[in-house]
Formats: structure tokens, C-alpha cells, sequence
């Protein structure tokens, strides 16, 4: 990969320890970026630059950056308590805005602004294919994505080039829905969550990285932008397609009140909602998916 431009070459990342940014970081280094972390703990300095989420920024402290990819955020995995919940909100609500509105009056000013979202802004939505321009849900995750996407005004106001990642399911067998789905498949009870009619919007982790920095380089990319494989499946063929891969069988499904009992709220918004995610601006944007299959995707993720 050739070296980015000098314009655009200081990129801060928060949540580098997570799913997506651990991945990132190493990304960006490899595609000529000078990463820094911004993190919630210890102190400033080899690459590291220390906040505290709850508290307001001074400007200062992002001065000198091109780039913020903001990816912090409480896990949402676990039953959905109401302090559960809080936590949920307080951690990317009010972070991001603290975030936006530091970056809006940074001079000189940031040019991107990259900030996590999901596909829980949509809702449950049966077999509609859902774009950027569609309407939202009316449950806890749409309204939490809504909240989540509006702390980022204040760089929208400024002219400072946001964007919303509206992240679909990430495929990773070191994180996230598939690396729990593994075990039980490996062992051959695994099988249809419900009806298995639900829709998944997957999207593998090497493309997650990859369209970030195609998003860091492309300028018309703005606003919400949907981080989905343009190829969803329904759970029962992604159940299928695992099952091939592993070369097991997978006739144990696990039924919806089943999963109420186990997840609670969870289940209902996450593990039994239907999604039907396009990637219509990352497409239109010119944006060439490394793997757009789910087979093709499974496989090479558990090669590794």
C-alpha cells in the first residue's frame, strides 16, 4: 500500500483495545498513518494520549490530529438490566459529544471524524432492505444509536467531515458473536436461533479495517454509513454455511423463548430482530469488499 498523503496522516483512535481497534491500529500503521491511542488509563505519551470519557476535553488535546476514529464503548453483551443499560448509553452518549464538540473548536481543525454506530439504529424490520436513509427503530438500540449519532453534531456544525459507522455483525474468531457461536458448532449442537428466518447482516473484520481507511481517504463518504457485507443471510443459512465449514452438523436450535429466558431484552433486539443491511454508500463510495461471502468469509477467518 502506498503512503497516504501528509493532509491526512494523524489519526487518534479511542477503543484500540477492542474488536475493531485492535485491528485497525495495525492497519493504519502498515498503510503509512502515525496512529496515536487514546485511552482511559495510565498517562500520555509513546502513542498514547490519556482521557477521561466523563469529563469535557480542552481542545488543546486533540490538536495536531487529522483523523478521530472514536470506537469506545461499553460491551453490550449481557442481560439488558436497566443498569445495564445506563451504562450502555453513558459510555457513547456523552463520550462522543465531549469528543465533538473538543474537535469542533480544535485548530487547526480535524478533518474526519470517524465515530461507531450499529445496525440496532434500524430495528426489527422482517425482509425490508434497509439503506442509510432509512427510518429508525423504537426500541432501547435504535434509540440508543440515535442518541449515539446526534452527540456528533458539533463537528457536522464545524464542517469537519463525520461519519457514522452503522456496524453490522462482525465476523472474528477472536471476538464478538462468532468467537461464542464457536464453541457449541465445534461440538455439533449448535442450530437455528428461532424461527431462523431473522436476517444477519455480517460483515468480516478485515473488511471492517479496510473501509475505514477507504472511508480516512474518500471524501464524498459522509453521515451515517452502513459496515455491512452487501450479501446478509438469514440465520438459518448462516447457521447452515458454519456448520458446512466446521463440518458439523447443526440441529439443535435454540427456540425464541428460549432466548428470552437466557438474554432478556437482548435476544428480542439483537439475536432474534431481523436486519436486511445494504452497504449502499460504501458501494456508490467505491468501496470493493475483500469478502463479500459468507462461505468465502468463514473460511478464511478460521484458517487463521
Amino acid at each position: 500500500m502506498s503512503p497516504v498523503a501528509p493532509a491526512l496522516r494523524k489519526v487518534l483512535v479511542s477503543g484500540s483495545s477492542g474488536l475493531v481497534g485492535s485491528a485497525l491500529v495495525p492497519a493504519l500503521t502498515s498503510g503509512g498513518y502515525e496512529v496515536t491511542r487514546l485511552v482511559r488509563s495510565g498517562s500520555s505519551g509513546q502513542g498514547r494520549l490519556a482521557w477521561d470519557p466523563t469529563t469535557p476535553l480542552a481542545p488543546a488535546t486533540l490538536s495536531g490530529f487529522d483523523a478521530l476514529v472514536h470506537l469506545a464503548g461499553e460491551s453490550i453483551v449481557g442481560r439488558w438490566t436497566e443498569e445495564k443499560k445506563r451504562r450502555i448509553v453513558d459510555s457513547r452518549v456523552l463520550p462522543t459529544r465531549y469528543l465533538a464538540e473538543a474537535a469542533a473548536k480544535t485548530l487547526p481543525s480535524l478533518r474526519v471524524f470517524i465515530c461507531a454506530s450499529a445496525i440496532g439504529y434500524y430495528g426489527d424490520r422482517g425482509d425490508e432492505i434497509l439503506r442509510e436513509d432509512s427510518s429508525p427503530g423504537a426500541r432501547f438500540s435504535s434509540e440508543l444509536c440515535v442518541q449515539w449519532e446526534s452527540a456528533c453534531k458539533a463537528t457536522v456544525a464545524a464542517g469537519i467531515r463525520t461519519v457514522n459507522l452503522r456496524l453490522g455483525i462482525v465476523l472474528s474468531s477472536t471476538g464478538g458473536a462468532l468467537k461464542r457461536m464457536l464453541p457449541p458448532f465445534r461440538l455439533g449442537v449448535g442450530g437455528n436461533m428461532g424461527s431462523g428466518r431473522q436476517w444477519m447482516s455480517w460483515v468480516d473484520l478485515d473488511d471492517v479495517t479496510a473501509a475505514i481507511v477507504h472511508i480516512l481517504k474518500t471524501e464524498s463518504l459522509h453521515g451515517p454509513v452502513n459496515m455491512t457485507a452487501p450479501n446478509p443471510v438469514t440465520n438459518a443459512v448462516f447457521t447452515k454455511t458454519l456448520a458446512s465449514v466446521l463440518s458439523r452438523p447443526a440441529v439443535f436450535p435454540m427456540p425464541e423463548f428460549a432466548a428470552r429466558l437466557l438474554f432478556g431484552q437482548m435476544a428480542e433486539e439483537l439475536l432474534l430482530a431481523s436486519q436486511r443491511v445494504e452497504p449502499a454508500k460504501l458501494l456508490a463510495g467505491g468501496y470493493k469488499f475483500l469478502r463479500a461471502d459468507l462461505q468465502q468469509s468463514l473460511q478464511a477467518i478460521l484458517r487463521k
